[in-house]
């Protein structure tokens, strides 16, 4: 199911909303190029089954002084506000219409940099986060599939200077990925801002 030009989209016990064109594609491009040579990138390990791995990307947590943020095991302490993170901080919030307080930047080199399986339901999320994704650089597949299922309902391509709104029951009941891919595909930004519960 291609859900490219369904905006918003249409899925049970979800609400998603996509906007392929939030940025031009000049804006777009400047905010890549800058956000990648001034982020101080980090590759952390995560603990499972025993064994420590590295995650499959670059990342960087920026916030508010108290927007902690854990996932995966690992506790980020927020970078402090860029000017440039500001602006794009501003934008996104007009869009969605509530504040956010953190962005998580993941950085993903090629087609072997991915994330898996997850649903973004971290208790200082709050009952029904909103989770905003700014996507910059190359255009790759974002799928969802029903919690408990193994089975894809549906897969969006993210391209470049496009946002992605997941709110409301969304994460209670849908987990979402970007699969390693072997073809082959330039670097690609995603940022994904939330509202972090003290």
């Amino acid at each position: 199911m291609d859900l490219f030009d369904d905006i918003p989209l249409q899925l049970p016990d979800a609400e998603l909303r996509y906007e392929p064109h939030f940025l031009t594609p000049g804006e777009a491009s400047d905010w890549l190029e800058r956000l990648v040579a001034e982020t101080p990138w980090e590759r952390p390990e995560v603990y499972l089954h025993g064994r420590h791995y590295p995650v499959p990307r670059l990342v960087a947590w920026y916030g508010d002084p108290e927007a902690s943020y854990t996932y995966s095991g690992l506790t980020h302490q927020p970078l402090p506000w860029t000017p440039l993170l500001a602006e794009i901080r501003s934008r996104v919030q007009d869009a969605v219409g509530q504040p956010l307080n953190g962005v998580l930047l993941n950085y993903y080199r090629d087609g072997q940099d991915s994330m898996g399986w997850h649903s973004d339901d971290e208790p200082e999320l709050g009952r029904n986060p909103t989770v905003a994704s700014l996507n910059l650089g190359e255009t790759r597949r974002f799928d969802l599939r029903r919690k408990g299922s193994n089975r894809i309902e549906c897969s969006l391509d993210l391209g470049h200077g496009a946002l992605l709104v997941m709110s409301g029951p969304t994460q209670h009941h849908w987990q979402h990925q970007v699969a390693k891919t072997r073809i082959p595909c330039a670097p690609r930004l995603n940022l994904t801002f939330r509202w972090i519960r003290r």
